[in-house]
């Protein structure tokens, strides 16, 4: 795992200055401690900061080349099936100087060019200059694992795993995109391919960008794309024996490296099958950690303890307090666009406490989303259900301004929210489950945000990825809303957090339920042998019934904060000082009054309003250091929202 960053120049003769290399690189330092790789030639300048894991030897240090040198590449993840890949090239003549897996990427490419991607198992985002062709290469693994942002303009790309990077070159605009801004105050967090920054963008999962000067404006290109066939024939039975064979297999795979592997451990069912897995698999005894909090109702650490226990593992955990919030500055810092997931922070935590035993550690990520553990989506489903037998005049022209009349009532649980309902049965499927997953939706969100930023936004509707997901990919509604949050809410929000926070602290985590070929099973698995009885990821807890401890089957718990605690305790001066105080950060982006409208409901305790107040109190600190002055701006260069007339 490493931080990975370069610059192509249009102009074939500007060779790049390296003071501006060095900067890019000082700023990827948390994500590779271990050792700093500049390399450059006429047009084209690679960085590469490394944390070693496989093949700890100097010779595998970045960039690598091929045998020649006309072929050079900068590689951030691990490729799990590296050994395979490597018999296969020496067998076809190819001369490896290293034991790792970075270099069978320079001679798969020799052989196989861009298509080199879909001979990889792992999580990877890389650039690979092809200096006979003048062609970087930019790719990134099928599920968004690892990051990749990339800005161009009519001079240069500049790429980079991190936005702090891009903006370290130093002669970038650096624009604030409304539209970002939206979808951010819809979700929490901005879905790809927009970052903040309106010419700064997300290389999408599963894609591949070849760029010369020859094709400057080359789009990207998708190289995979999961695929939801059920396949019926195979008994309920028959499909457990297949998922417990090929979850044992992939936790195998991903515990290949060269130094200490652990694993973060919530006593859920996803991180108690991989804990389980892997302590029967390691040589050592496998270390584990979780993190807690004070507040029972929130706290899984005694199912994690209890599944420690169980698998006889050197266990260590943390408890998150209120005053841990003083690390939101930090987020900041290493989130580099706002990011208001506030399980954010518990990770970011747990992995400092990780990061202080072990550079490696498993997590059950991803599992939800493969098997159907979330839920929504079999209420969803139901709802989508319900939707078909309604005829289209009366979800338009009775329950859609119905919906719009009807009160919210945020403290009744959701299926008794008529609000809601009533507003999903309006909408078509993929647009209702969009709608679900939004944190502030529609005309709330519109009086949210600043004036002269909505009248910029046009026709712009957050959540089209979402929607589009769910319709187009199975007639399932479920499988839908599966491959919706594999498309977007997997890597833009949890695969997001995880790698800011554990990166921070040059820990490396891998998912083993989201290694391509368990996901390729999963997706032929009927959503009926996934949800039965009303119970979610039901084939994977029959496939490790004899694994799991009995609490594990208690209802599913999120790694949020107590937020909408907090806010009315702990955080309140904090907030009120930096999201509503006149002339602060938000101003220029957010409308005050209405923020300040939804406080006062949130503390009366008239509506929950927790997760749209956190997400403004994070883009308060957001902004404050990428519109403020001084010393920090040497990374995070002044923000300015085009065509702005308070000048924001």
């Amino acid at each position: 795992m490493c931080g990975i960053a370069g610059v192509l120049y249009a102009d074939r003769m500007r060779r790049p200055d390296h003071g501006v290399l060095t900067r890019m690189a000082g700023c990827l330092a948390h994500r590779g401690p271990d050792a700093e790789g500049l390399w450059a030639d006429a047009g084209i300048g690679l960085v590469h900061r490394r944390l070693s894991i496989i093949d700890l030897s100097t010779a595998a240090d970045h960039p690598v080349g091929n045998e020649d040198g006309s072929v050079q590449v900068v590689f951030n993840g691990e490729i799990y099936n590296y050994r395979d890949l490597r018999v296969d090239l020496a067998a076809r003549g190819h001369v490896l100087r290293t034991e790792g897996d970075t270099e069978t990427l320079v001679h798969l490419y020799e052989d196989e060019q861009d298509r080199l991607v879909s001979r990889l198992r792992g999580m990877f985002a890389f650039g690979l200059w092809d200096a006979r062709r003048r062609t970087l290469l930019l790719a990134r693994d099928r599920v968004g694992i690892k990051p990749l942002y990339v800005y161009r303009d009519d001079e240069k790309v500049i790429f980079g795993s991190e936005l702090k990077a891009i903006l370290a070159h130093g002669d970038v605009d650096a624009s604030l995109d409304p539209h970002a801004l939206d979808d951010y105050l819809a979700y929490g967090f901005i879905s790809g391919p927009r970052s903040i920054f309106r010419h700064v963008r997300k290389l999408l999962p599963a894609h591949t960008l070849a760029i010369s000067v020859d094709a400057w404006h080359a789009e990207p290109r998708r190289y995979w794309a999961l695929q939801y066939e059920p396949d019926h024939a195979p008994s309920a039975q028959e499909w457990v024996e297949r998922v417990h064979d090929k979850v044992a297999e992939t936790v195998r795979c991903h515990l290949v490296a060269d130094v200490r592997v652990g694993a973060f451990l919530s006593g859920g069912v996803d991180s108690t099958i991989v804990v389980g897995e892997a302590a029967a698999q390691s040589a050592q005894r496998l270390r584990t950690f979780s993190i807690g909090f004070d507040e029972e109702a929130f706290s899984e650490l005694p199912y994690a303890r209890e599944a420690a226990l169980r698998f006889g593992t050197e266990h260590h955990e943390e408890i998150a307090r209120p005053d841990a919030v003083a690390l939101i500055d930090q987020l900041a810092v290493h989130y580099d666009e706002p990011f208001a997931d506030s399980s954010a922070l518990p990770t970011f935590i747990v992995s400092r406490l990780a990061s202080r035993s072990v550079k490696v550690v498993l997590s059950g990520d991803g599992g939800d989303e493969a098997f159907g553990g979330y839920p929504r989506y079999a209420h969803d489903a139901r709802e989508a259900r319900v939707r078909s037998h309604l005829p289209g005049w009366f979800t338009g022209g009775v329950l859609s301004p119905l919906a719009a009349a009807w009160p919210r009532a945020d403290w009744l649980p959701r299926p008794l929210r008529a609000k809601t309902t009533l507003t999903n049965l309006a909408l078509d499927t993929g647009a209702a489950y969009a709608n679900s997953l939004a944190i502030c939706r529609g005309p709330l969100r519109r009086h949210l945000m600043h004036p002269d930023l909505r009248s910029r936004l046009g026709a712009h509707l957050t959540g089209q990825r979402i929607a589009h997901t769910v319709n187009s990919t199975a007639a399932d509604p479920a499988a839908g809303m599966m491959a919706a949050d594999l498309e977007v809410r997997v890597p833009d929000d949890y695969l997001t957090k995880v790698d800011r926070s554990s990166m921070a602290f040059g820990l490396e985590v891998r998912p083993p339920f989201l290694d391509h070929e368990l996901l390729e099973l999963s997706a032929r698995v009927p959503s009926s042998v996934k949800m039965r009885a009303g119970v979610g990821k039901w084939v994977l807890r029959q496939a490790f019934t004899g694994m799991l401890p009995p609490s594990a089957s208690r209802p599913k718990r999120g790694f949020e904060i107590p937020v909408d605690r907090w806010l009315r305790g702990p955080l309140r001066g904090m907030f009120e000082d930096v999201v509503l105080a006149t002339g602060g950060p938000l101003d220029g982006l957010v409308h005050r009054e209405t923020a300040e409208s939804m406080y006062r409901h949130h503390l009366a305790g008239r509506r929950r309003e927790g997760s749209t107040l956190w997400s403004l109190l994070i883009l308060a600190r957001w902004a404050s250091r990428y519109r403020g002055a001084g010393a920090e701006t040497a990374v995070a260069p002044p923000l300015r929202v085009v065509g702005s007339r308070s000048g924001a």
